[in-house]
């Protein structure tokens, strides 16, 4: 197969009616697999179909889920593999958490945040793997939350930590079968769930200040980093997390010089 063609592949995008996930979809689509978006709200997937048939021209299928209701994902890599029963791609891309310190989280609270982004991952794991008798990719989103301390948001940087260890060991058991299983680790991206972050100025200020790369993260840069790893051009690749975050986690230390500089000013 060509470098930069998925002709004859079939691929399921959980997540995929907005931002991320639908942004995956499209390039999948536009590079020739066939593609099923899932999600739990079949409006927003029937519509996100609708536009890019009406725009692009692409034809994209539709399977309502619920990432943690596990017949439900069964029925979604299904209905992505069609009359083949073969999938070639998974991706997976809800996830989320709420602010809160530590000590003031509910424990049932934490735990179902912690569920909310590893389970979705173990499911698509669990289904998709199945139906790729003849290996294929899968590719989780995770976080830089999994890298780094973020405050505050414990429990998602607890499932996104938990979510690569998974991808680690999932590629290493599926290896075998010619299965490949990686993540990316987005940073501040604009999406729908991010939009509160966004519209505070003070926060884009802070993110900008800690990228080499100042600009902040749209959709299709998740989605490039995505598209690679599902396609063959990194067939030798699994296991890996790949940062997709303008260069975020290289600060994470202080920086020493300006503090020396305040401090003798």
């Amino acid at each position: 197969m060509p470098w930069g063609r998925l002709d004859g592949l079939r691929a399921l995008v959980v997540g995929g009616g907005s931002g991320i996930g639908l942004a995956t979809a499209t390039m999948l689509a536009r590079d020739g697999a066939t593609v099923t978006i899932a999600g739990r709200t079949e409006e927003k997937l029937n519509a996100a179909a609708a536009r890019l048939a009406d725009t692009d021209g692409l034809r994209l299928g539709t399977a309502r889920c619920d990432t943690l209701v596990a017949p439900d994902v069964e029925r979604a890599v299904e209905i992505a593999a069609g009359d083949t029963g073969s999938l070639d791609i998974a991706v997976t891309v809800p996830g989320g958490g709420s602010f809160s310190p530590i000590l003031a989280y509910d424990p049932d609270q934490f735990s179902r945040e912690v569920d909310l982004n590893v389970r979705p991952v173990y499911l698509l794991i669990r289904y998709a793997a199945a139906a790729m008798p003849a290996g294929g990719s899968i590719v989780a989103t995770s976080s830089t939350a999994a890298a780094f301390s973020t405050r505050n948001l414990a429990s998602y940087g607890t499932g996104k930590a938990a979510v690569d260890a998974l991808v680690r060991i999932a590629a290493d058991e599926l290896g075998a079968r010619g299965i490949r299983v990686n993540s990316v680790r987005p940073g501040l991206t604009r999406t729908d769930t991010t939009t509160n972050l966004f519209a505070s100025d003070a926060v884009r200020a802070t993110f900008l200040a800690g990228q080499p790369l100042a600009r902040h993260g749209e959709a299709d840069d998740q989605a490039a980093a995505i598209r690679f790893l599902a396609g063959p051009e990194s067939s030798w690749i699994t296991g890996q997390h790949l940062a997709v975050d303008g260069g975020h986690t290289l600060r994470s230390f202080p920086d020493l010089l300006a503090g020396t500089t305040a401090a003798t000013s």
